[in-house]
């Protein structure tokens, strides 16, 4: 069977909240929101929930590694 890019696997995770973007990204609860408010880590809403998608948490590293090379 091929693994196509809409087949699920049970064990990915779709969506992350803040204390497991916190612990991946080895950030404070503050620098987390800092971010999503200045626009720098996209987060989506669903109810009172605040969500992080995987895509967003690696774009945001491409971002620090972006700004490091040009520092």
């Amino acid at each position: 069977m091929t693994v196509t890019p809409t087949d699920h696997h049970p064990s990915e995770v779709e969506l992350y909240r803040i204390p497991d973007a916190m612990r991946l990204l080895k950030m404070s609860r503050s620098v987390i929101y800092e971010q999503i408010r200045s626009g720098r880590l996209r987060s989506v809403k669903q109810g009172r929930a605040r969500l992080i998608t995987p895509a967003a948490i690696r774009d945001y590293i491409a971002l620090l590694e972006q700004e490091a090379e040009a520092a």
